[in-house]
């Protein structure tokens, strides 16, 4: 099943560029990365780090716009004005902990810094909500991550995936293991 046109939001979360002292480099990358998806970005915001500025924008582009995918920038680290993941928790109804976890892993092999980012992914309805990291370089190393998961997730979501009992079964049958009656029942 072939994912249409992917509907995206993006939310960067940052004081300084909110307030224009500094330029939105990582959002506006984001949304040059998204064009290589089959995705049209609907919503674009800088927000300032306010919890409740961050939810009701989630909140509205989810529900409101009815946004498949959005995607976070910024609030990940450790300052106090950090908030980031603590709002994309609070407005989800299923948190996704694989994709920070593979995000964090992968990052990890960069910088010994990585285990410091505070990151969030989950479910609200049937958007998909992901948190990235605020910087450029950390942006384009965790959508080359996402970008191969991100059309399954989202089909998986809206309930149009293709079953993945039977995908798997097509790539067992590639092979050619002799499998006693009793184990290939587990499958």
């Amino acid at each position: 099943v072939k994912m249409t046109m992917i509907k995206a939001g993006i939310i960067t979360a940052s004081d300084r560029a909110s307030k224009g002292e500094r330029e939105d480099k990582s959002g506006l990358l984001l949304k040059d990365l998204l064009e290589g998806l089959p995705s049209e970005v609907i919503a674009y915001q800088v927000l300032p780090d306010e919890p409740e500025v961050l939810k009701k924008a989630l909140c509205h582009i989810a529900d409101r716009l009815g946004c498949d995918l959005i995607l976070t920038t910024g609030g990940t680290g450790l300052g106090p004005r950090d908030h980031t993941p603590e709002v994309t928790r609070s407005v989800i109804e299923k948190e996704i902990p694989g994709i920070p976890e593979a995000l964090r892993q992968a990052s990890l092999k960069k910088t010994r810094f990585a285990m410091l980012l505070r990151m969030a992914a989950g479910v609200r309805q049937k958007t998909l909500i992901i948190n990235l990291p605020g910087s450029p370089e950390a942006v384009v190393e965790s959508f080359e991550i996402l970008r191969p998961v991100l059309t399954h997730a989202l089909q998986l979501i809206q309930g149009t995936a293709m079953d993945c009992k039977k995908v798997r079964e097509k790539r067992w049958k590639a092979y050619s293991y002799p499998i006693s009656r009793s184990l290939h029942s587990h499958f």
